[in-house]
């Protein structure tokens, strides 16, 4: 299927590593030019170097720190200023979710709650805000939000809180722009293996006392597939919605792990 991709140009936040890096990938392959954003310079500059080698199209690393309302309307205009404008915005950047157990009630501060919140739900509007009138002004446009599975179960109260806020700016979003061309959409990754995956496995499975097999054996017991989700997987899922084939699909949240056994969301 041609995915009509070709010429786009497309903004990805969290874009150096991880998911992030694995959606403006595959962005490139389908014939999108690419900004990838995040903070370490050096880490962008090698990751668009070696995706615009790979892709043959144009990829540019600029640096950006989400929390600022300063730095995101600069990352924007550089994106308009290296590309000639823009029509995707993937927004991926956000807290890494942590290798230890989430925390408790009691040791939840103010300040580490406020601290992933400004980064991925404030972070994700403030980049929305800014991108949303480029688009508008071209009657067509795609933002996709990466979010996550604790959005719909507990265990992590930050982590919930955070991704069901992304939900909730994303219908709102969807509602609004939906009219002016551009849609929508969140996508909520699993347990999903990237570069990091054998590190967070080895760190948690020394918490528990077990050997990393068996943490990753526990992780994938509930996932419908058998196995972990891989970057490159969610990525094609993101290649699709950030197509003018997906018009049908605004507002609406995609899960992506593998399926969760025994749960029915509808």
């Amino acid at each position: 299927m041609d995915l009509k991709l070709s010429g786009k140009r497309a903004l990805v936040t969290g874009g150096s590593k991880g998911i992030g890096r694995a959606i403006a990938r595959q962005l490139a392959l389908e014939g999108v030019d690419v900004v990838i954003a995040a903070r370490n310079q050096a880490e962008l500059d090698a990751a668009a170097a070696e995706l615009a080698r790979e892709s043959g199209r144009k990829v540019v690393g600029l640096a950006v720190d989400t929390q600022l309302d300063a730095s995101v309307r600069a990352l924007v205009a550089g994106t308009v200023a290296a590309l000639g404008g823009l029509d995707i915005l993937v927004n991926a950047a956000a807290r890494p979710a942590s290798q230890a157990a989430p925390p408790k009630l009691a040791e939840i501060t103010d300040a580490l709650f406020w601290d992933d919140v400004n980064v991925k739900v404030m972070g994700y509007l403030r980049t929305a805000r800014e991108a949303a009138p480029i688009m508008a002004a071209n009657g067509w446009g795609r933002i996709i939000n990466i979010s996550g599975l604790n959005a719909r179960m507990a265990g992590s109260a930050i982590g919930s809180i955070r991704n069901v806020a992304v939900s909730a700016l994303t219908k709102n979003l969807a509602d609004e722009l939906g009219p002016k061309g551009i849609n929508v959409t969140v996508v909520h990754p699993g347990v999903t293996r990237t570069e990091k995956t054998a590190d967070m496995f080895a760190k948690r499975a020394a918490d528990a006392g077990v050997d990393p097999a068996e943490m990753e054996r526990r992780a994938v017991a509930n996932v419908s597939i058998g196995r972990l989700v891989d970057a490159a997987e969610i990525a094609d899922l993101v290649a699709f919605l950030a197509s003018p084939r997906s018009v049908a699909i605004n507002g609406d949240a995609i899960a992506a792990g593998g399926g969760a056994k025994g749960a029915i969301h509808y």
